[in-house]
């Protein structure tokens, strides 16, 4: 990556509130994992457990990733500080937020 590119991505703005399924969602925010079908082991483990949402993060290719720490997680105050094997990232279609306009279940 040139030095170009890395200044424009520096230049974006952070993105601190989005809305899925008719809800805003920022860092805080609880949601449900429903990773995809042919993911790992861990989401497997991850599957249907709670989380709250630690920050929203925006790739180059402005795919958004919400980095999440699993809320039974003991070591989730490692999550909040950002340690490796406490907080993990989903796509939008891989979560679902706790509280729905129509409180019905997604999946």
């Amino acid at each position: 990556m040139d030095a170009f590119t890395w200044n424009e991505l520096e230049q974006r703005p952070p993105v601190d509130l989005l809305r899925h399924l008719g809800v805003e969602l920022r860092a805080g925010s609880k949601v449900r994992l429903w990773p995809k079908q042919n993911g790992d082991i861990m989401d497997l483990a991850l599957a249907g457990k709670v989380a709250t949402i630690e920050a929203i993060e925006q790739d180059y290719e402005n795919r958004i990733h919400l980095a999440v720490v699993v809320d039974d997680d003991p070591g989730k105050d490692f999550g909040h500080l950002r340690q490796i094997g406490h907080r993990f990232f989903f796509s939008l279609d891989e979560v679902e937020p706790m509280i729905l306009p129509d409180n019905i279940s997604q999946r």
